[in-house]
């Protein structure tokens, strides 16, 4: 057993639904939190800007003596997890974009799958790349929807805003065959019932947070890496910036008062001087 914390990381509190899940499947576990708020949306941004970002926050998490990382964000999955991985050094390292592709798969009957996200993560082609690797006749349609995030993180979701945001992204006919769309984005999960309804429930709608929880579940304890059941969980939140409505709105993604510190940049030594 160990009882050493889960690192997760994201750009901004789109991945506490990340820590949400892996509360509920591995309830005794620690968890060390990162959400780079200084930097957020990952989604407008450069590969080699969220590679560098993604570097610092790993080496962070890897001075946390973490038993695992979570990349819960899908633009740093897309294009940084290579260097994720390169300075995590042995410690396992877990995706969002893998486990949403499996539970996609499973659930399709007409392997008409769409896919939502940021900029960054639909321009990289990562899932359609993913989805034909296992199934080549898939068809895919992709839509970067990047007002999703910023709606979110100023607390507009499942409001009118919200609901007519979502219309004018996936009104547009290249959805109208799907049966099954991938929220690429672990902000999107806190609209997710919105975008059942505009579906009217007959499309499945797919986010990764309780696959990834299910997946980190399964590594641990091949490893035999689970926390001692005895073990009282502590969970620490840091952020890179630090506002009161962003503090307001965490408590939306885990319906609990959470106390956010905030965490000056560490510069990983392999990487320029950051920003």
């Amino acid at each position: 057993m160990s009882n050493t914390p889960i690192g997760i990381f994201d750009s901004g509190i789109g991945g506490l639904t990340i820590v949400k899940s892996i509360q509920k499947y591995l309830p005794n576990e620690s968890i060390i939190y990162f959400g780079d708020t200084a930097h957020l949306p990952y989604g407008d941004k450069s590969p080699e800007l969220i590679q560098k970002y993604a570097a610092n926050i790993t080496y962070f998490l890897a001075q946390q003596k973490v038993k695992l990382i979570i990349v819960a964000c899908n633009t740093a999955s897309a294009v940084a997890l290579e260097i994720v991985e390169k300075i995590a050094g042995g410690t396992p390292v877990l995706n969002v974009i893998d486990p949403a592709v499996q539970t996609a798969l499973q659930h399709t009957l007409n392997y008409r799958i769409g896919v939502i996200g940021t900029k960054t993560t639909i321009q990289s082609r990562i899932y359609p790349i993913k989805i034909r690797e296992q199934h080549p006749e898939a068809y895919v349609t992709t839509k970067a929807t990047p007002l999703l995030v910023p709606m979110i993180e100023e607390g507009w979701a499942n409001s009118r805003i919200s609901n007519e945001i979502i219309q004018a992204y996936l009104s547009e006919t290249t959805f109208e065959t799907i049966d099954t769309l991938i929220l690429g984005c672990t902000h999107y999960p806190l609209i997710k019932e919105s975008i059942v309804r505009y579906f009217e429930n007959k499309v499945n709608v797919i986010d990764s947070a309780d696959s990834v929880a299910k997946e980190a579940q399964k590594l641990l304890t091949q490893r035999n890496m689970l926390a001692d059941p005895q073990q009282t969980p502590v969970h620490t939140f840091y952020v890179s910036d630090l506002t009161d409505s962003f503090q307001q709105t965490t408590q939306i993604f885990l319906d609990v008062p959470v106390v956010l510190q905030q965490r000056r940049w560490i510069e990983n030594p392999t990487t320029s001087q950051s920003e």
